[in-house]
C-alpha cells in the first residue's frame, strides 16, 4: 500500500520526531540540579556544557578561581572545588545547595589526574597525593551528598573510572591503584544503597581527547626522577607518547562520548552498573573474561611496546 509520502518526507518527519523527543527530555529535565567536579577541561567541561543544553541545572567546578570564572562567563554556574581540601569540599558543597535550595539529583564524580611512574619510583607522599585526588576527595564529597539524596529519597551517583580501573598497564601504578579503588568501592556503595532510590554507575572510558596525557607529562617530569630510575631507559622512549600532540591512538574518541554514557545514567529509570567507552575498554573487558592471566600479560606488555601506544586513561 502506497502511504503516498516521498522518501525525503519520510526523513523530514524522523527528524521533526527527534526534535520533539529532545524537546520533551528538555522539558523533563529541566531545573535537576547536578554537581560535576572537574570542569577546566575534556571530559568534565564537555559534560557540563552538554548537560546544560539539555536543561539540567548545572553547578560545574573547577580547582583554580580562573576556570571557574571562565566557566561563569560561559554562562554556567560555578564554584570553586578542590578534592584534596576538606574544608574546600564542604565550602563548594555549602554554595552549590545555597544555589540549588537545598537539592541535588545527580553528581558526577570526573576530576582527577595522572601519576606515571614504575611503581618503585613512586615516593609515599607522590603515590598519596595521587590517591586523595582520583578516590579520596571524591569519596568525602560523595559521602557529604548521599544523606541528601536519601532524604529526596532519589539520587544518581556517576564515577568516571578508567580501561584502567580493570586493567593494568606498566608505568601507571598510581592511576590504576587509585582507579582499582575507585571501581572496587563504587561497586560496595552500589550494593548498600539498594531500596534507597540512589542509583550508582561507572563509566570506564579509554583513550579520550583532552588535557590529560599532558597534564600526566607534567606530573612525571615533577615527581619522578628518570635520570636515577633503573626504567630510565624505557622512560626515554615513552616520553615522546606523552609529549606528542593530538590522540595517539585511531580509537581516541571526542568526550562526547562519555557525555552520551552520561545522560543514559541521568535518564534511564535502571542505569546501567558501567558504561564502556571506546573500544580497547571493549575489547580488554573480553580478553579478561577468556584470557589466563599470563596469556593476558603478554598482550598487555605488547601493546605498550607499540609505538601506537597512548597513556590509556580517562581524561
Amino acid at each position: 500500500m502506497d502511504s503516498g509520502l516521498a522518501p525525503g518526507n519520510f526523513s523530514f518527519l524522523q527528524q521533526l520526531s527527534q526534535s520533539r523527543e529532545r524537546h520533551i527530555k528538555t522539558l523533563t529535565n529541566k531545573g535537576k540540579p547536578i554537581l560535576i567536579t572537574g570542569c577546566s577541561s575534556g571530559i568534565g567541561l564537555c559534560v557540563a556544557r552538554g548537560l546544560y543544553r539539555r536543561g539540567y541545572r548545572v553547578i560545574a567546578s573547577a580547582r583554580k578561581g580562573a576556570d571557574v570564572a571562565r566557566l561563569r562567563d560561559e554562562g554556567l554556574e560555578a564554584v570553586e572545588l578542590d578534592l584534596d581540601d576538606s574544608e574546600s569540599i564542604r565550602g563548594a558543597l555549602e554554595e552549590t545547595l545555597s544555589l540549588t535550595d537545598g537539592r541535588l539529583f545527580a553528581l558526577f564524580n570526573n576530576g582527577a589526574y595522572g601519576q606515571p611512574g614504575a611503581v618503585e619510583d613512586l615516593r609515599r607522599d607522590v603515590f598519596r597525593a595521587q590517591l586523595e585526588t582520583n578516590l579520596l576527595g571524591w569519596h568525602e564529597l560523595t559521602c557529604r551528598i548521599i544523606p541528601l539524596m536519601r532524604k529526596q529519597g532519589e539520587g544518581r551517583i556517576i564515577q568516571n573510572s578508567s580501561i584502567l580501573g580493570f586493567t593494568a598497564l606498566p608505568y601507571r601504578g598510581a592511576y590504576n591503584a587509585s582507579k582499582y579503588a575507585l571501581e572496587g568501592l563504587t561497586d560496595t556503595l552500589r550494593l548498600e544503597l539498594q531500596g534507597s532510590g540512589i542509583h550508582v554507575s561507572l563509566i570506564e572510558p579509554g583513550p579520550i581527547q583532552s588535557r590529560f596525557r599532558a597534564n600526566a607529562l607534567r606530573m612525571w617530569q615533577k615527581n619522578i626522577d628518570t635520570a636515577n630510575s633503573v626504567h630510565r631507559e624505557r622512560y626515554q622512549a615513552w616520553a615522546g607518547r606523552l609529549e606528542k600532540e593530538g590522540p595517539t591512538t585511531p580509537f581516541t574518541l571526542p568526550p562526547e562520548a562519555v557525555l552520551k554514557r552520561v545522560i543514559h545514567a541521568l535518564e534511564s529509570p535502571r542505569p546501567r552498573i558501567r558504561y564502556p567507552v571506546t573500544f580497547p575498554t571493549y575489547m580488554f573487558a573480553f580478553l579478561k573474561r577468556v584470557l589466563t592471566s599470563r596469556m593476558l600479560d603478554r598482550a598487555l606488555a605488547a601493546t605498550d611496546r607499540s609505538p601506537k601506544a597512548d597513556y590509556r586513561a580517562s581524561k
